[in-house]
C-alpha cells in the first residue's frame, strides 16, 4: 500500500521547483493531487506529467496572496474532490537585498506571498478539515528564518513568521486531529536560483560561495526536500506537529 492512497493534496507552487517534486512524489505515494500555481501553464505541465505516471490531478491558477483567489482555489478543490487531507503551503517568492535594499512595495510583496499566502490557504481549507477531524498542513520555511545571513532582510523576515506560525497553528488546532509541521530547507538547486546564479557577473564562483555555505559542500535537490514533505503528509510522522524539519546540508549547525 502507497502512504497516501486515499488522500487528498493541494501543493501551492506546484509549477517548478520544490512544489513541482513534492506534487509528483505525492501522487506517486497515491495522493489524488491539485496543483495550483501562480502560472496556470505550469500548474498544468505538472498536472500532466501526474497524469502521464497514472495519477490523478487537476491543475488551478492560484494567487496566493489574494483572498478572492485562494477562495476560488479551495472551492475548486472541493467541488472536485470533496474533501482535502494534506495541505503544502509551499508558494515562495524570493528578494536579496539588506533592509536598506528592500523598498516598501518589494517588502509587502515578499510577506504577502510568503506569510499572507500561507494564512489565506489555512484560512479557506482548515474549516473542511475541522468538518472531518483531521487534516495535515505543511508550510515551506526556510533555514533563513533560522539563521542570518546578509542581502536576505525580508525573506529572512516572512520565513520566520511561517515558523512561528506553524508552531502556533500546532497548538491550536492539535485537539481537532490536525497536524501542522513545517520544512526548512537550506540553498536547493530550483529553477530559481538557477536563474540567480546565471545573473551573477561570475556564475560559478557565485555557486561555489553557496556551496561553500553548506557544511556538506552542495545543494540540495528538489526530491530531497519532497521527501522531507512526505515523511510529514504519511502517518510515519503521526506523532510530529509543531515542528520545523530543517534541511540544509549543515548550515545552521556552525
Amino acid at each position: 500500500m502507497r502512504k497516501l492512497d486515499g488522500k487528498v493534496a493541494v501543493i501551492t507552487g506546484a509549477g517548478a521547483g520544490i512544489g513541482r517534486a513534492i506534487a509528483l512524489l505525492f501522487a506517486r505515494e497515491g495522493a489524488q493531487v491539485c496543483s495550483a500555481d501562480l502560472i496556470l501553464a505550469r500548474a498544468e505541465e505538472t498536472a500532466q506529467a501526474i497524469a502521464q505516471e497514472g495519477g490523478q490531478a487537476i491543475a488551478v491558477q492560484v494567487d496566493v496572496s489574494q483572498r478572492s483567489s485562494v477562495q476560488a482555489l479551495a472551492q475548486q478543490v472541493i467541488a472536485r474532490f470533496g474533501r482535502v487531507d494534506i495541505l503544502c503551503n509551499n508558494a515562495g517568492i524570493g528578494h536579496i537585498g539588506s533592509i536598506l535594499e528592500c523598498a516598501e512595495d518589494e517588502w509587502d510583496a515578499v510577506m504577502a506571498v510568503n506569510v499572507k499566502g500561507v494564512y489565506l490557504c489555512s484560512y479557506f481549507f482548515l474549516p473542511h478539515m475541522l468538518a472531518r477531524g483531521e487534516g495535515n498542513i505543511i508550510n515551506t520555511a526556510s533555514v533563513l528564518g533560522v539563521v542570518g545571513v546578509p542581502k536576505r532582510a525580508v525573506y529572512s523576515t516572512s520565513k520566520g513568521a511561517v515558523i512561528a506560525l506553524t508552531r502556533q497553528m500546532a497548538i491550536e488546532y492539535a485537539k481537532e486531529n490536525i497536524r501542522v509541521n513545517c520544512i526548512s530547507p537550506g540553498t536547493v538547486a530550483t529553477p530559481w536560483v538557477e536563474r540567480l546564479l546565471a545573473e551573477q557577473p561570475d556564475p560559478e564562483a557565485a555557486r561555489q560561495r553557496l556551496e561553500d555555505r553548506h557544511p556538506l559542500g552542495r545543494l540540495g535537490t528538489t526530491d530531497e526536500i519532497a521527501h522531507a514533505a512526505l515523511y510529514l503528509a504519511s502517518p510515519e510522522s503521526a506523532f510530529a506537529t509543531g515542528m520545523n524539519l530543517v534541511i540544509d546540508g549543515g548550515e545552521s549547525a556552525g
